[in-house]
């Protein structure tokens, strides 16, 4: 860098002054050396692992995730704790099982502290005792105190929700649009969406197409985020990502000189499938290309009437899904250019290299594969999700890990990174994978999904390319499953259950259900029993 104003010396204070220098340390590099490392943690909702370019998405473009995943570590084969948004949450948070930590279903997520669940502390609450200012923007969906950590300089909307309560988030950026976008009347052919309350081009996907909105008010409870699909008439600059964007931009800034830690929890690609212009526009429907699995009958699959997959048949109808693999597309670009801005104003700060870098997403999303929508399922649509690690002069660059991981890890990784003293959790630190020192974690990866067992599979186990879904109980009458992912990438042969075959696989599915016995061993699972005593074939 030149700078127009010189000072003059005289010629032999200024040889002092060099030479005097040349003793002292130099104290904008001590500095630099002694500060702890920052960390920016950015997740979204409900983002499979295929919605990268980088991943092999022929159709997607994300330039900004990508650089990312270059400039650092990219894990091809993440997967979520849990396929649903609170409990993964809380295992992201705490490093602990869904077992562990207890949050079981979105439905707990607001739990209290006298609950006994989630009683574990959080990184963030780990971090601010070891002085760290720690931010978090965008979606919680977790207990409530264990927010109480946070620094956010607005931590209540206007109507007294607190912004880490159910709700409060949305109130928040309410707060936001009704000033720089106030409700407008509707257009012919237009809806008011149920989470904005804004304007809306249904599309023939959703639930309420070809209605207007006065036979639709009575029935408004009748509709949930998924039902809602087309194109939304919020200007770009005042979308719920923008604003949770900006929201992030605003913390670094306010953070510059401190240690931090902030967290970016974006909603999107979460339903309602509603992205604004010029992102609707993106990606033409005529050219989406439909799951190789959307006619899949299921008749040997424990997921036959998952997701209420036999009431809405819409989203096993080819030329309709395109609808929203386009929509789902377009809220993913927007989030890629978003997460590119935040990083630039990253790099703007001159904080670049001495922030750890995490972006990861809480599960994925069928998009019409084997005819469903949403997740809570073990299908790698639904379980597998990206995962992309930086910190320059730690990580090397263009680093690609294949071993099976889970954002179960997270948190023991970031205590590593930071060089946080130990805390015990049920994941591990996954630098030794990085830096090609472990040779034993990342053989296989357990996903739970422990509710309702008499009618899913509780636990999946993926390992060399087989993957295994069973009950936790021997009495359950849910059929297990067993996928050859190397020969059947869509999981649509299930090798047991009603497989008149089934023997052939005997040995496969107890070296699977092996490795799953100690994986619930050593996390002290009161399953264990019921998985050992479970019939496979």
């Amino acid at each position: 860098m030149q700078h127009n104003s010189k000072i003059n010396f005289l010629p032999g204070i200024q040889l002092g002054l060099i030479a005097m220098s040349s003793l002292l340390p130099n104290n904008s590099l001590v500095a630099k050396t002694q500060k702890k490392p920052n960390l920016l943690f950015i997740m979204t909702d409900q983002q499979r692992f295929d919605a990268l370019s980088l991943a092999g998405n022929r159709v997607l473009k994300t330039p900004n995730l990508d650089r990312l995943a270059k400039q650092g570590v990219w894990f091809r084969n993440a997967y979520t704790q849990c396929a649903v948004c609170a409990p993964t949450r809380a295992t992201i948070l705490t490093g602990c099982t869904v077992e562990n930590h207890q949050i079981l279903t979105n439905e707990v997520s607001g739990s209290t502290r006298e609950s006994g669940r989630m009683s574990m502390p959080t990184f963030d609450e780990l971090l601010i005792k070891n002085g760290y200012r720690c931010e978090y923007v965008g979606k919680w969906h977790s207990p409530v105190f264990h927010a109480e950590v946070y620094q956010n300089p607005v931590r209540t909307a206007k109507n007294g929700k607190s912004a880490f309560s159910p709700g409060g988030l949305t109130a928040l950026y309410m707060d936001y649009i009704n000033v720089n976008f106030p409700k407008e009347s509707l257009k012919p052919g237009e809806l008011y969406d149920t989470f904005t309350a804004r304007p809306y081009v249904p599309n023939p996907l959703d639930k309420r197409f070809g209605m207007k909105e006065a036979e639709v008010l009575p029935l408004s409870k009748k509709y949930i985020q998924p039902d809602l699909h087309g194109e939304l008439q919020t200007p770009a600059e005042h979308s719920f990502t923008a604003f949770q964007a900006k929201q992030t931009i605003e913390a670094l800034e306010r953070n510059k000189n401190n240690t931090f830690s902030i967290t970016c929890s974006f909603h999107y690609p979460h339903a309602p499938m509603l992205p604004v212009k010029p992102y609707s526009e993106m990606y033409p429907v005529k050219k989406m290309q439909v799951p190789a699995s959307i006619a899949d009958q299921m008749q040997n699959s424990p997921y036959r009437s998952q997701n209420g997959r036999l009431e809405h048949p819409e989203y096993a109808d080819p030329e309709k899904i395109k609808f929203m693999i386009a929509d789902y597309y377009g809220l993913v670009k927007e989030l890629d250019d978003w997460v590119g801005k935040i990083l630039e104003k990253l790099a703007e700060l001159g904080l670049e290299e001495n922030t750890l870098v995490i972006f990861t997403s809480d599960h994925g999303d069928m998009l019409g594969a084997h005819g469903m929508r949403e997740k809570n399922v073990f299908y790698e649509e639904s379980a597998h999700i990206p995962l992309m690690i930086r910190f320059p002069n730690h990580i090397k660059p263009k680093t690609t890990v294949d071993g099976y991981v889970s954002n179960i890890d997270l948190f023991a990784t970031i205590n590593d990174y930071l060089h946080m003293p130990e805390y015990p959790s049920d994941g591990q630190s996954l630098r030794g994978m990085i830096e090609g020192t472990d040779q034993t974690h990342g053989k296989y990866v357990v996903t739970e999904w422990l509710y309702n067992e008499d009618r899913t599979p509780a636990y999946m186990i993926l390992k060399d390319g087989w993957k295994m879904f069973i009950p936790f109980s021997e009495e359950s009458k849910v059929i297990n499953a067993l996928y050859n992912l190397k020969k059947d990438p869509h999981e649509m042969n299930n090798l047991l259950g009603n497989n008149p075959e089934k023997d052939k696989y005997n040995e496969k599915a107890e070296e699977l259900r092996k490795d799953l016995l100690f994986w619930l061993m050593k996390n002290k699972s009161k399953h264990y029993e019921g998985v050992k005593a479970r019939k496979l074939i």
